[in-house]
Protein backbone atom coordinates (compact mmCIF):
# COMPACT_ATOMS: atom_id res chain seq x y z
CA UNK A 1 0.00 0.00 0.00
CA UNK A 2 1.18 3.27 -1.00
CA UNK A 3 1.58 6.25 1.75
CA UNK A 4 0.16 8.91 -0.74
CA UNK A 5 -0.97 8.04 -4.53
CA UNK A 6 -2.74 10.13 -7.05
CA UNK A 7 -4.25 8.47 -9.65
CA UNK A 8 -5.55 10.25 -13.23
CA UNK A 9 -6.37 13.11 -11.75
CA UNK A 10 -8.34 15.36 -13.79
CA UNK A 11 -10.56 18.24 -13.08
CA UNK A 12 -12.29 20.94 -15.79
CA UNK A 13 -13.21 24.40 -15.02
CA UNK A 14 -16.15 24.84 -18.17
CA UNK A 15 -14.11 24.16 -21.32
CA UNK A 16 -10.77 24.34 -19.27
CA UNK A 17 -8.87 21.04 -18.75
CA UNK A 18 -6.63 22.15 -15.56
CA UNK A 19 -5.47 18.82 -15.03
CA UNK A 20 -5.50 15.84 -17.34
CA UNK A 21 -4.69 12.69 -16.18
CA UNK A 22 -1.70 13.30 -13.02
CA UNK A 23 -0.42 10.13 -11.63
CA UNK A 24 1.97 9.77 -9.20
CA UNK A 25 2.61 8.30 -5.81
CA UNK A 26 5.11 9.38 -2.47
CA UNK A 27 6.62 7.00 -0.56
CA UNK A 28 6.66 7.79 3.54
CA UNK A 29 9.74 10.21 4.21
CA UNK A 30 10.53 11.26 0.94
CA UNK A 31 10.39 15.45 -0.31
CA UNK A 32 9.01 15.00 -3.76
CA UNK A 33 8.47 18.58 -5.57
CA UNK A 34 6.42 19.24 -8.49
CA UNK A 35 7.25 22.03 -10.95
CA UNK A 36 6.20 23.24 -14.37
CA UNK A 37 5.90 26.87 -15.69
CA UNK A 38 2.69 29.58 -14.09
CA UNK A 39 -0.56 28.03 -14.76
CA UNK A 40 0.74 24.26 -15.39
CA UNK A 41 -1.68 23.35 -12.74
CA UNK A 42 0.37 22.85 -9.71
CA UNK A 43 -1.48 24.67 -6.80
CA UNK A 44 -5.01 23.41 -8.40
CA UNK A 45 -3.04 19.88 -7.76
CA UNK A 46 -2.57 21.06 -4.36
CA UNK A 47 -6.36 22.33 -3.68
CA UNK A 48 -7.51 19.13 -5.12
CA UNK A 49 -5.49 17.35 -2.52
CA UNK A 50 -6.71 19.41 0.43
CA UNK A 51 -10.34 19.24 -0.66
CA UNK A 52 -10.64 22.89 -2.08
CA UNK A 53 -11.55 22.04 -5.30
CA UNK A 54 -13.15 18.41 -6.32
CA UNK A 55 -11.82 16.26 -9.03
CA UNK A 56 -13.52 15.22 -12.21
CA UNK A 57 -12.18 12.42 -12.63
CA UNK A 58 -9.69 10.48 -10.98
CA UNK A 59 -8.88 9.58 -7.17
CA UNK A 60 -6.33 10.71 -4.64
CA UNK A 61 -5.29 7.92 -1.68
CA UNK A 62 -4.04 8.41 1.33
CA UNK A 63 -2.21 5.50 3.62
CA UNK A 64 -4.76 3.46 1.08
CA UNK A 65 -7.95 5.80 1.93
CA UNK A 66 -10.04 7.74 -0.57
CA UNK A 67 -9.66 11.72 0.56
CA UNK A 68 -11.11 12.62 -3.13
CA UNK A 69 -14.36 15.21 -2.27
CA UNK A 70 -13.52 15.23 1.30
CA UNK A 71 -13.91 18.80 2.92
CA UNK A 72 -10.40 20.84 4.15
CA UNK A 73 -11.12 20.16 7.74
CA UNK A 74 -11.38 15.98 7.32
CA UNK A 75 -8.26 16.02 5.01
CA UNK A 76 -6.38 17.83 7.93
CA UNK A 77 -7.53 15.62 11.13
CA UNK A 78 -6.16 12.40 8.58
CA UNK A 79 -2.78 14.31 9.54
CA UNK A 80 -2.41 16.30 5.92
CA UNK A 81 -1.19 19.92 6.85
CA UNK A 82 -0.68 22.84 3.96
CA UNK A 83 1.41 26.03 4.02
CA UNK A 84 0.07 28.55 0.87
CA UNK A 85 1.79 30.43 -1.84
CA UNK A 86 0.80 33.99 -0.22
CA UNK A 87 0.75 34.17 3.48
CA UNK A 88 -2.20 33.63 5.66
CA UNK A 89 -1.39 34.52 9.03
CA UNK A 90 -3.32 36.96 10.97
CA UNK A 91 -1.26 40.24 11.89
CA UNK A 92 -2.87 41.25 14.51
CA UNK A 93 -1.56 38.26 16.84
CA UNK A 94 1.28 37.31 17.90
CA UNK A 95 3.66 34.12 16.26
CA UNK A 96 2.56 32.21 19.56
CA UNK A 97 -0.86 33.03 19.20
CA UNK A 98 -0.77 32.55 15.21
CA UNK A 99 0.71 29.05 15.74
CA UNK A 100 -1.64 28.08 18.46
CA UNK A 101 -4.59 27.86 15.32
CA UNK A 102 -2.85 25.13 14.27
CA UNK A 103 -3.82 22.98 17.41
CA UNK A 104 -7.42 23.76 16.93
CA UNK A 105 -8.31 20.47 15.18
CA UNK A 106 -6.39 18.86 18.50
CA UNK A 107 -8.37 20.47 20.78
CA UNK A 108 -11.38 18.72 22.78
CA UNK A 109 -11.89 21.44 24.66
CA UNK A 110 -16.10 22.31 23.92
CA UNK A 111 -18.40 25.33 24.79
CA UNK A 112 -19.32 24.29 28.15
CA UNK A 113 -16.26 22.68 29.23
CA UNK A 114 -14.41 26.04 28.33
CA UNK A 115 -16.72 28.07 29.70
CA UNK A 116 -18.02 26.42 32.99
CA UNK A 117 -15.00 24.59 33.39
CA UNK A 118 -12.25 27.10 33.93
CA UNK A 119 -8.87 27.21 35.84
CA UNK A 120 -5.61 26.03 35.70
CA UNK A 121 -6.30 22.41 37.28
CA UNK A 122 -9.42 22.22 34.80
CA UNK A 123 -9.60 20.13 31.82
CA UNK A 124 -9.49 23.13 29.55
CA UNK A 125 -6.87 24.47 31.20
CA UNK A 126 -4.58 21.72 31.04
CA UNK A 127 -5.54 21.11 27.78
CA UNK A 128 -4.15 24.78 27.03
CA UNK A 129 -0.80 24.37 28.76
CA UNK A 130 -0.85 20.91 26.53
CA UNK A 131 -0.88 22.88 23.50
CA UNK A 132 1.57 25.12 24.23
CA UNK A 133 4.26 23.04 25.21
CA UNK A 134 3.29 21.25 22.02
CA UNK A 135 3.74 25.11 20.30
CA UNK A 136 6.94 26.31 22.12
CA UNK A 137 8.58 22.91 20.93
CA UNK A 138 7.88 24.10 17.36
CA UNK A 139 9.58 27.37 18.51
CA UNK A 140 12.32 25.81 19.76
CA UNK A 141 12.42 23.79 16.50
CA UNK A 142 12.21 26.66 14.01
CA UNK A 143 14.44 29.16 16.37
CA UNK A 144 11.60 31.71 16.30
CA UNK A 145 12.17 31.93 20.24
CA UNK A 146 12.99 35.94 20.02
CA UNK A 147 9.39 36.64 17.63
CA UNK A 148 7.01 34.28 20.16
CA UNK A 149 5.39 37.89 21.57
CA UNK A 150 5.98 40.03 18.63
CA UNK A 151 2.72 41.11 16.06
CA UNK A 152 3.40 39.09 13.06
CA UNK A 153 2.49 41.86 10.98
CA UNK A 154 5.81 43.84 12.38
CA UNK A 155 7.76 41.00 11.50
CA UNK A 156 10.11 40.42 8.23
CA UNK A 157 9.18 38.37 5.26
CA UNK A 158 10.88 35.66 5.81
CA UNK A 159 10.21 34.98 9.51
CA UNK A 160 6.32 35.29 8.50
CA UNK A 161 7.13 32.53 6.06
CA UNK A 162 8.82 30.40 9.09
CA UNK A 163 6.01 31.21 10.90
CA UNK A 164 3.11 29.78 8.24
CA UNK A 165 5.58 26.86 8.21
CA UNK A 166 5.29 26.62 12.32
CA UNK A 167 1.36 26.60 12.12
CA UNK A 168 1.41 24.19 10.09
CA UNK A 169 3.75 21.78 11.91
CA UNK A 170 1.54 22.40 14.92
CA UNK A 171 -0.91 20.15 13.49
CA UNK A 172 1.65 17.26 13.65
CA UNK A 173 0.79 16.02 9.95
CA UNK A 174 2.54 13.12 8.55
CA UNK A 175 2.22 14.44 5.00
CA UNK A 176 2.70 18.49 4.69
CA UNK A 177 1.91 20.00 1.32
CA UNK A 178 4.50 23.18 0.99
CA UNK A 179 2.82 25.82 -1.78
CA UNK A 180 6.20 28.02 -3.00
CA UNK A 181 7.62 28.16 0.68
CA UNK A 182 10.53 30.41 -0.83
CA UNK A 183 8.41 32.80 -2.98
CA UNK A 184 10.11 36.17 -2.67
CA UNK A 185 12.95 35.23 0.08
CA UNK A 186 15.95 36.81 -0.62
CA UNK A 187 19.01 34.33 -0.85
CA UNK A 188 19.76 34.18 2.65
CA UNK A 189 16.09 33.37 3.52
CA UNK A 190 15.91 30.71 1.10
CA UNK A 191 18.74 28.92 2.75
CA UNK A 192 17.42 28.99 5.76
CA UNK A 193 14.28 27.60 4.34
CA UNK A 194 16.08 24.82 2.60
CA UNK A 195 17.66 24.27 5.92
CA UNK A 196 14.00 23.55 7.81
CA UNK A 197 12.36 21.61 4.92
CA UNK A 198 15.17 19.32 5.05
CA UNK A 199 15.03 19.29 9.07
CA UNK A 200 10.71 18.61 9.03
CA UNK A 201 12.24 15.60 6.53
CA UNK A 202 15.05 14.36 9.20
CA UNK A 203 14.11 14.76 12.33
CA UNK A 204 10.67 14.98 12.06
CA UNK A 205 10.21 11.86 10.11
CA UNK A 206 7.47 14.57 7.83
CA UNK A 207 6.74 13.11 4.35
CA UNK A 208 6.83 16.44 2.37
CA UNK A 209 5.07 17.34 -0.98
CA UNK A 210 6.81 21.01 -2.50
CA UNK A 211 5.77 23.08 -5.26
CA UNK A 212 8.74 25.70 -6.31
CA UNK A 213 9.90 27.68 -8.51
CA UNK A 214 13.41 28.19 -7.31
CA UNK A 215 14.81 25.38 -9.02
CA UNK A 216 18.01 25.15 -7.15
CA UNK A 217 16.19 24.41 -3.77
CA UNK A 218 14.38 21.84 -5.97
CA UNK A 219 17.24 19.91 -7.02
CA UNK A 220 19.40 20.40 -3.57
CA UNK A 221 16.40 19.10 -1.21
CA UNK A 222 14.21 16.63 -3.40
CA UNK A 223 13.97 13.21 -4.02
CA UNK A 224 11.73 12.81 -6.86
CA UNK A 225 10.38 15.33 -9.45
CA UNK A 226 7.50 15.49 -11.32
CA UNK A 227 7.07 18.13 -14.29
CA UNK A 228 3.94 18.99 -15.59
CA UNK A 229 2.81 21.39 -18.51
CA UNK A 230 -0.81 22.10 -19.20
CA UNK A 231 -1.67 20.00 -16.68
CA UNK A 232 -0.27 16.99 -18.26
CA UNK A 233 2.67 15.07 -16.99
CA UNK A 234 5.93 15.76 -18.63
CA UNK A 235 8.65 13.44 -16.82
CA UNK A 236 9.48 11.98 -13.37
CA UNK A 237 12.68 11.17 -11.76
CA UNK A 238 15.89 12.15 -9.23
CA UNK A 239 16.60 15.19 -10.08
CA UNK A 240 19.37 14.87 -12.16
CA UNK A 241 17.48 12.62 -14.62
CA UNK A 242 14.66 15.46 -14.92
CA UNK A 243 17.88 18.62 -15.32
CA UNK A 244 18.20 16.53 -18.22
CA UNK A 245 15.02 16.01 -19.95
CA UNK A 246 14.79 17.55 -23.52
CA UNK A 247 10.95 18.18 -22.85
CA UNK A 248 11.82 20.21 -19.64
CA UNK A 249 14.38 22.52 -20.76
CA UNK A 250 11.88 23.39 -23.12
CA UNK A 251 8.84 23.47 -21.35
CA UNK A 252 10.23 24.86 -18.24
CA UNK A 253 13.84 25.35 -17.61
CA UNK A 254 14.24 27.02 -21.14
CA UNK A 255 16.81 25.80 -23.70
CA UNK A 256 20.14 26.46 -21.78
CA UNK A 257 20.75 23.43 -20.17
CA UNK A 258 22.90 25.23 -17.21
CA UNK A 259 19.40 26.92 -15.99
CA UNK A 260 19.05 23.80 -14.31
CA UNK A 261 22.34 22.66 -13.02
CA UNK A 262 22.05 22.03 -9.37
Amino acid sequence: MAFFEVKNLSIYFGGLVALDGISFTLNQGEIYAIIGPNGAGKTTLFNCINGIYHPSHGDILFKGQSIRGKKPDKVARMGIARTFQNIELFNNMNTMENIMLGRHLRMKTGLFRGAFLWGKRSFAGLEEVAHRRKVEEIIDFLDLQSSRNKLVGGLPYGTQKQIELARALALEPELLLLDEPCAGMNAEEKQDMIFWVKDVQDELGVTVLLIEHDMQMVMDISDRILVINFGRPITEGTPSEVQRHPEVLKAYLGENEGVCAA
